[in-house]
């Protein structure tokens, strides 16, 4: 075995001052792509980096940086990445981050460059193909599905979301756990998902429904809280999960628990490690236990790695009750991560000090190492069939198993290893001779030049390959750049230097040319790729001239024309209220009580989650004419002509809104398509917003309007502000009017006022009156008020989003204020309630959760048992209730998503540790138990 530890592979802080660039932030993640030419990984630098692999197991290449040491920085991501995750197809990277979000990034061939913000360079590009948003905290760990059917991603808010490994759409959310899941494995088969949470347990998930198969709770009962992850891995023979975090001896023996399918069971240990285990990864191959026997059952092992936070790093065979080796104190802190390449002879390891590690082996090492159709094969025997692809995708379009067809650009060259008799993607090879590449160009007088990968030359395969262009690309419209199919074309090198170079360089079965073992310019434009610089081409290229007759994109309204940013000049035609006189009556202006946007020549607002697109308003200076158009880039997919200028606008993915001064409103569709007629109101739409199927506004009048879009009508009644302004008694203290500053909206439905007193209002329809969420009153005096403003932003949790702007403009309180002596109890319970009433209203189910917990502790701690028995039996109910029978009038078994004895359950472990409730929280422990084993 050979150790290698770069020091070059590095997330650094280039904040800004020279004395902090060089210094290590901790590194989260790594992951191998499949074909073993790069990695990547995630840090607390917010960025994705890709690295060669090549100079890390090859001393030459690395004193030669060729390839280059990095090949790419990816900087979308706004916090830590704790996670990234190659597609079994290569041709996607997948991330989660501390920002909530997860990216799939897609290779962009013109993307190089110089990297925004800081003097690195950027060898290859990437590019952000879809934005994942859904979670609402940290996103901990992502898998891809077999054949990348599917993508899981799990987070601290609990949840285990699964999105459409070919639309990229989210298809389940799971939210079963109690804890935050920190760790997330797909069975090889496919039957299976498993996940593992800080509630102590992995659960077994069926992928035909997605419902619970099985909990796995022994190994985990007393397991610490305290790991950063929690990351299991699933054999390659799909008969074992070997999971992190588990203990034996009530918690004294730190262990990797490995759990049998169907029995689901935790009989074996793997035991020897000095700290908690963080992270379990199998080695891609199946082993045989004697190489000349035939494949059975009784004949496989697999070989598994662990890394623990006590610095070490152990491989272990399962056909052994020893590890193959242990690397002791690798890294100064804890393990992070562990990848192996896909031809399972090396290892890559990640720590939070910053550092990385690989592990090389030689074939002697790891004996009985069998290919990949082997796994496949055996795996059949499990009789599972995968659902049906839908219609019109494939992965396999572009990376084409039988003819060894790349989809990135090509990778470093391995060593000659042991004969698999495999292609670098797990098929099998043609055996029809050597598996070459050839990139080939087409210029065509009506469109620019376009690369594409026509496949092997002198295989059995060419003549299939080059008489069928890529079904993907026939499959998918192409009238919008959300839905448009990826490009095949994503690298590029001289034909016939990267074909002869691949001849005489490769000496492995494996596919993997030294594609940069001599002087290869990388930069090599298109348009000096010749079509005849490869023998064999001309047949190929009367193919692609029968492709190109296709249409590109389907007609639009206005797509025709091309968009001119230089007459987006932004100038104040007029103020409403100077124009309003020939729209509006005498009383009418009376009745106004808020301002109305002036009317500008020109809006805009850039839709959420859908890349560029842009909803833009042109207002013409002579008031006579009103265009709205929906831009993607530089292509306009629909436009509408109003007959009233526009003043507001809101774009959401679901939906678009324009606000028109003459106090009418139209509601679009993302095709332009109007949802709703034109809705008159009775005034001048002075604040408008959307999230989600939701559109909530206040007319100059001070009427408050929400409508759910989707089901096209109104979510309540249209009701007054005026309760709430300078009309009501409702004002502040010093006798000043309050003024509304802003409005948002909520995806039930729920309307967020913010006004100049600090105080943040909702609408509780089911009360039919305002409601309180949050006011700076609570800062005088309550425990649970955070003083310091918190980072905002859109996926932040909130009613935490809404506390953290009261703070930010309103002082600290001062510190020399004498209050009673019940003050700071009696102002965090009630700050505590608050915040329960505002959860509901604004459907935050994850924030109802944690204020309960933190509520029932804070009675705890004070020792009031007349509040705590008050909530345990509002969250117990009706002694009688068993689920299935006739919902009682006066008690719901669920709130928020939550079910109430399951939030019960939690709220008696806080009271049973206290020292003043335990009695009474073991007392109703023992009773809800018995309850819960009727329910069974």
């Amino acid at each position: 075995m050979k150790f290698t530890k770069p020091s070059w592979v590095i997330h650094n802080d280039s904040s800004g001052k020279s004395d902090q660039a060089s210094k290590r932030l901790s590194i989260f993640s790594v992951h191998v792509h499949p074909d073993g030419s790069r990695i990547a990984t995630g840090g607390l630098d917010a960025k994705v980096r890709i690295w060669s692999t090549k100079p890390i197991l090859n001393s030459a290449s690395e004193q030669s940086n060729r390839p280059p040491k990095s090949l790419c920085t990816l900087t979308m991501h706004t916090g830590p990445v704790l996670c990234v995750r190659w597609a079994h197809s290569g041709r996607w990277l997948a991330s989660g981050s501390d920002d909530e979000i997860v990216m799939v990034w897609d290779l962009d061939p013109t993307a190089r460059g110089k990297v925004w913000g800081s003097d690195e360079i950027n060898v290859e590009g990437w590019k952000p193909l879809k934005r994942l948003p859904g979670h609402e905290s940290d996103v901990t760990d992502l898998a891809w599905a077999p054949e990348d059917r599917y993508l899981a991603s799990v987070g601290l808010d609990s949840q285990v979301l699964i999105w459409s490994g070919y639309t990229l759409e989210r298809v389940r959310k799971i939210d079963q756990h109690q804890g935050f899941v920190k760790g997330v494995c797909w069975d090889p088969v496919g039957e299976f998902l498993a996940t593992q949470s800080d509630d102590r347990s992995v659960k077994i998930w069926r992928t035909t429904d997605w419902e619970l198969e099985a909990e796995v709770r022994k190994p985990f009962e007393d397991s610490p809280g305290s790991t950063f992850f929690r990351r299991l891995s699933w054999s390659p023979d799909g008969a074992h999960i070997t999971a992190s975090n588990a203990t034996n001896n009530k918690g004294f023996v730190f262990i990797a628990a490995v759990i049998a399918r169907n029995s689901w069971t935790s009989e074996i240990s793997l035991v020897g490690h000095e700290n908690t285990v963080e992270v379990a990864s199998y080695n891609p191959h199946i082993f045989l236990r004697n190489p000349a026997a035939p494949v059975a059952t009784s004949n496989i092992c697999s070989v598994v790695a662990l890394g623990a936070d006590d610095r070490s790093v152990s491989v272990w065979q399962t056909k052994s009750a020893r590890p193959i080796i242990v690397a002791k104190e690798v890294f100064e802190r804890q393990i992070m991560d562990l990848s192996w390449s896909w031809d399972g002879l090396t290892l890559y390891a990640v720590s939070s000090d910053g550092t990385l590690a690989a592990f090389s082996f030689e074939v002697e090492e790891l004996e009985g190492i069998a290919p990949h159709s082997v796994q496949q094969q055996y795996l059949q025997k499990f009789g599972f069939t995968l659902p049906p692809l839908p219609e019109g995708w494939s992965h396999t379009s572009v990376q084409s198993h039988s003819s060894g067809e790349r989809i990135t650009p090509p990778p470093s060259p391995n060593r000659s290893v042991h004969s698999q008799g495999q292609n670098g993607f797990g098929a099998p090879s043609s055996g029809a001779g050597e598996v070459v590449n050839t990139l080939v160009a087409k210029r065509n007088t009506k469109r620019r030049v376009q690369a594409k990968f026509l496949g092997p030359i002198g295989g059995s395969s060419s003549s299939t390959t080059s008489a069928n262009p890529s079904p993907y690309h026939d499959a998918l419209p192409r009238s919008h750049p959300r839905s448009r199919p990826l490009s095949n074309a994503i690298g590029s090198s001289s034909g016939q230097e990267f074909s002869e170079r691949v001849h005489s360089s490769h000496t492995s079965d494996r596919r993997q040319p030294d594609y940069l073992s001599g002087d290869v310019v990388m930069d090599t434009p298109i348009d000096s790729l010749s079509p005849g610089s490869s023998s064999g081409t001309k047949r190929k290229l009367s193919a692609l001239d029968a492709s190109e007759e296709r249409p590109t994109k389907s007609r639009t309204l206005g797509g025709d024309r091309v968009r001119d940013d230089s007459s987006n000049v932004v100038k104040e035609i007029y103020t409403a209220t100077e124009r309003r006189p020939a729209i509006s009556t005498t009383s009418q202006l009376g009745r106004d009580i808020l301002d109305v946007p002036s009317v500008l020549t020109y809006l805009c607002r850039r839709v959420p989650d859908t890349g560029d697109d842009i909803l833009e308003c042109k207002n013409a200076e002579s008031g006579d004419l009103t265009e709205v158009c929906y831009v993607s880039g530089k292509t306009v997919l629909w436009l509408d002509y109003l007959p009233s200028p526009g003043i507001l606008l809101v774009a959401t993915p679901a939906f678009s809104a324009v606000g028109m001064l003459d106090g009418t409103l139209n509601v679009y569709s993302s095709t332009g398509r109007r949802l709703m007629p034109t809705l008159a109101l009775d005034g001048t739409v002075s604040f408008l917003s959307g999230a989600r199927f939701t559109l909530v506004a206040i007319t100059s009048t001070g009427m408050l309007y929400s409508w759910s879009v989707k089901k096209a009508r109104a979510n309540f009644a249209p009701v007054s502000m005026r309760p709430l302004l300078s009309s009501s008694p409702n004002v502040s203290a010093m006798g000043t009017n309050m003024i509304i500053t802003s409005l948002n909206a909520r995806p039930n439905g729920s309307p967020i006022v913010s006004t100049t007193s600090g105080v943040t209002y909702s609408y509780d329809s089911d009360l039919c009156a305002f409601v309180k969420l949050s006011e700076p009153w609570w800062a005088e005096g309550s425990d649970s008020w955070s003083s310091r403003p918190r980072n905002s932003s859109p996926q932040q949790a909130i009613v935490a989003s809404i506390e953290s702007a009261i703070s930010e403009r309103i002082p600290p309180p001062p510190g020399t204020t004498q209050h009673p002596q019940w003050w700071t109890s009696a102002m965090t319970l009630g700050h505590l309630e608050s915040k329960l009433h505002a959860a509901r209203v604004l459907d935050s189910s994850t924030e109802y959760k944690q204020a309960l917990l933190v509520y029932a502790k804070k009675i705890a701690d004070e020792g009031f048992r007349n509040k705590a028995e008050e909530l345990i039996k509002e969250l117990f109910g009706p002694i009688y209730w068993r689920p299935g029978i006739t919902k009682d009038e006066n008690w719901s078994p669920t709130l928020l998503g939550h079910m109430k004895r399951d939030l019960l359950k939690e709220v008696l472990q806080v009271f049973a540790r206290s020292k003043t409730l335990a009695k009474l929280g073991m007392d109703w422990q023992e009773l809800l138990k018995k309850a819960t084993a009727t329910e069974d």
